[in-house]
């Protein structure tokens, strides 16, 4: 591991870079301010590094559904050119879901992959899976994940990365820390991830565990209702876009796909405003020169 997370670069540059997919994007943390309507653990983490010390700048090129051969040609070349400090990642855990994918060969190149960034000399930190116990469907894909959590944990060893191991989190054993999907966090998983990042880090914050009562024990009637509508609502469009061989990242970017500075106070929200009235002042712009050309055209003008 690098010295401290909060030191400058030889440049004076601090400099956060997430890749990664869904998990990394934020999903289930909905926030229709934000690009793509979500925020999420890497922007809470970015927000707090800059109250921490000021300067940092945060690019998080994670999109849903990607595959661990998407983040390498996608990704990989794209946070190395920015020379980041930091760089966190999670990838493969859409492989694990796929039907027929060799665990041996996705992690090699998942080593791969971790070598490349730890070659970098930023602090690198690395994510086991979560054993989500949704339904008895997901259950062959059990052992996947935990041979996947052993190669994760000796890579962190190996290459010196700070490992926050996900797996071993007993609050995600509440149904409230989970997103409708139930395969994505919700805003307070979001939130305690961000903590326990931070925390790996040393870095200060103010996140604090939800202090809820126990959850009240379903009556038969309406556990089979929950069921049905997770499953006609999640699970079956899933597996029919796995079918059609699309997902839900195809027609989506990276949330910060470059650097930008995060503000002390507001954060990325903040910074999200002034990027969206700086596109409408543009868009606004450019409809009045066209409007302009148009009516010199049919004037008679050039």
């Amino acid at each position: 591991m690098a010295g401290n997370v909060l030191d400058a670069d030889q440049n004076g540059r601090r400099r956060f870079v997430a890749l990664g997919d869904s998990f990394t994007e934020g999903v289930g943390d909905r926030n229709e301010a934000l690009p793509n309507g979500v925020r999420g653990w890497a922007d809470r983490v970015a927000e707090k590094l800059a109250k921490a010390e000021p300067g940092w700048e945060y690019a998080n090129l994670a999109v849903r559904s990607k595959r661990l051969r998407h983040i390498v040609d996608e990704q990989l070349d794209r946070a190395l050119a920015m020379e980041p400090t930091l760089i966190t990642l999670y990838a493969g855990g859409n492989d694990i879901l796929d039907f027929g994918t060799d665990m041996d060969i996705l992690m090699a190149e998942y080593e791969r992959l971790v070598a490349r960034l730890a070659a970098t000399g930023a602090t690198l930190v690395l994510f086991t899976g979560y054993d989500v116990k949704v339904s008895a469907v997901l259950e062959p894909f059990k052992k996947r994940n935990a041979l996947y959590n052993e190669r994760v944990r000796e890579m962190a060893a190996k290459y010196g990365a700070v490992l926050v191991d996900y797996w071993c989190l007993d609050a995600y054993h509440d149904r409230r820390m989970w997103a409708s999907d139930r395969l994505h966090m919700s805003k307070a998983g979001h939130k305690y991830m961000a903590s326990q990042v931070l925390d790996h880090l040393g870095v200060p914050h103010k996140f604090s565990p939800k202090d809820w009562e126990p959850p009240q024990r379903l009556k038969l009637r309406d556990w089979e209702r929950r069921q049905r509508r997770w499953v006609n609502d999640w699970v079956l469009p899933l597996f029919g876009r796995k079918l059609r061989g699309v997902t839900l990242g195809d027609a989506l970017g990276p949330r910060w796909p470059e650097p930008v500075k995060v503000p002390r106070k507001a954060g990325l929200r903040k910074l999200a405003e002034r990027q969206a009235a700086a596109a409408g002042s543009a868009a606004a712009g450019t409809k009045a020169q066209s409007n302009a050309q148009g009516k010199a055209q049919n004037n008679g003008g050039t």
